[in-house]
């Protein structure tokens, strides 16, 4: 049985709309294969979400140009910030630690950090 509170992988841009649009809040990494940063952001995403209960997706864009357009994406990993469907905010600096996210978390959706 899959924890709710451990990342969820989403291979399409479809998986990723229905991700969204069934949370309130959603943070989506975009990664790619091979870029060690992306790798390392894996076990604070899953640690990030079993403490604040917000829901975690992660998507390799890869060839995908509709969706590496849709989003912007210039470099990974990018940590993408929903709110009812919405993008609300995004970080977009490289590895962060667990607090890191945490602190951006609190800082955008301070309710849905402090409910936890």
């Amino acid at each position: 049985m899959t924890s709710p509170n451990k990342p969820r992988q989403l291979e399409t841009g479809d998986e990723l709309d229905e991700f969204v649009a069934t949370h309130d809040v959603a943070l989506v990494e975009f990664y790619t294969s091979g870029c060690a940063m992306c790798q390392a952001m894996e076990p604070v995403l899953g640690n990030v979400a079993r403490a604040t209960d917000i829901a975690i997706g992660m998507i390799n864009p890869r060839d995908d140009a509709d969706l590496v357009g849709r989003f912007n994406v210039q470099s990974v990993p990018l940590l993408v910030l929903f709110e009812d469907g919405t993008e609300t905010a995004r970080l977009a600096d490289g590895f962060q630690g667990g607090d890191a996210v945490t602190e951006f978390l609190a800082t955008n959706v301070p309710d849905a950090v402090d409910a936890t």
